[in-house]
This record gives structure tokens, sequence and C-alpha cells, in this order.
């Protein structure tokens, strides 16, 4: 059996924006102003701990970076628990598996705190129950040590697993999990990232695209195939 795993932020929910906002905040309050949605678009699908690594060598900042983490997650959650919404058609696709009885989890490089806020907030952690976040293994996206725990705890084999991601990182962290990934890209600038090109199923136009029952009609057909 294919099991699904979940990445969450930009896949499963549009919660980019809480990252941009929360990061934009936490900046600012180290003194940095004006930090942009593109500058931000850059780091999309990398853990946050990673991206804050960068962020605090390009602005030479001060604070240690897990303070900045820390001030980073607080933010988040607030707008988290606030104002997530699921992307539909994709809420549509996890209710459909779930009814289905196939395997799924997320795999995320959010805190766990905050990916359990989304998915409470969305009313999905009912189903999906398996979560792991980069904080849990030794190595963020695009390493591929997200979803090789992911399969570890649904007992599943790699290769018998659908990787579901918006981002470059997540894709070539499924492929060097040896995973087959459905590639619905956030940022359309992305859709031409090499990343992207071993994708089982490319979907360029990202969420604009994506249909659950399409992705369903494919997943059976790739179970039977």
């Amino acid at each position: 059996m294919i099991s699904v795993i979940f990445d969450l932020d930009g896949t499963l929910v549009d919660s980019e924006p809480n990252y941009y906002e929360s990061g934009r905040l936490t900046l600012e309050r180290h003194g940095v102003p004006d930090f942009t949605w593109a500058q931000h678009s850059r780091y999309i699908g990398i853990g946050t701990l990673e991206t804050l690594e960068v962020l605090r060598q390009r602005y030479a900042l001060t604070a240690p970076v897990e303070q900045l983490l820390a001030e980073q997650n607080a933010a988040c959650l607030e707008l988290a628990r606030a104002r997530t919404e699921a992307f539909p058609e994709m809420r549509k696709f996890v209710e459909r598996l779930h009814a289905e009885g196939v395997p799924m989890a997320v795999a995320s490089g959010s805190s766990r705190e905050a990916i359990d806020a989304v998915l409470a907030g969305t009313g999905l952690a009912a189903l999906l129950t398996t979560v792991v976040s980069a904080e849990e293994v030794p190595h963020g996206k695009p390493a591929p040590d997200v979803f090789l725990e992911a399969a570890r705890r649904l007992g599943a084999d790699p290769a018998d697993c659908l990787v579901m991601e918006d981002a470059a990182p997540g894709a070539e962290a499924a492929h060097a999990a040896g995973m087959a990934c459905v590639a619905i890209p956030y940022v359309a600038e992305t859709a031409d990232d090499p990343a992207f090109a071993t994708a089982a199923l490319p979907l360029r136009a990202g969420h604009a695209e994506f249909s659950a029952d399409v992705a369903h009609d494919w997943l059976t057909a790739r179970r039977t195939a």
C-alpha cells in the first residue's frame, strides 16, 4: 500500500504569510527593517532554524539563533491559531484518503508546537496523527531525514511513500529519501527549479491546478499499476 506524506506549510495549509510576518517582526525587533516577501520567498521550504541561521549571518545579528527562533515561533504560533486556513482541495484529498484508510503523515520543517497548533486550528489533527518536525531529526530539508522518519513511524518502505510538496528543498528531500513526489509549487517562479524535474506528478500552476479528484484518481492508478 502507498503511504502519503504531506509537507505542511504551503502544501496542506496556506501558512507562509504567517511565517513571513513572524519573521519580519522578529528581524524588525533586531534592527532589520523592511524585510520583504520577495526576500522571504527565497527560504520557503527550508526549516525555520536553518533560515534564521542564514539570516543571522547575513544581517550580522548579535542575538543567539535560539533566541531568534523562540521569538519567531511565539509570533508564528499566535498567528497560526488565529488565521491559518487549509487549502480546500487538499482538505478534501486528506479526508478521502482517511476514509479509505490510507496511511498518512505530516513531515515539516516547522516546530512541533507550530505544527500541532496549525493542525488543531484547521481541524486536520484528527485525520493526520503521525507528525514529524525537523526538530526531531538531525537535519531539515533538503536532507531526507523528516521523510524517512515519517516512513519509519508509518511502518512503510520509503519506496512505497508518496510525498506532497510545494517547495524545491522538499522535493529534493523526497528524491533523496527514495520517494515519489507530487510537486505543487507555492511560488510560481520556482516551478522550473531542477528539484521539481524528478516529480512523479508536477503541477506547475500549484494549488490553482491541484484537484482532490484528479489527485485521487492518479494515486489510485499508481496503487493498482
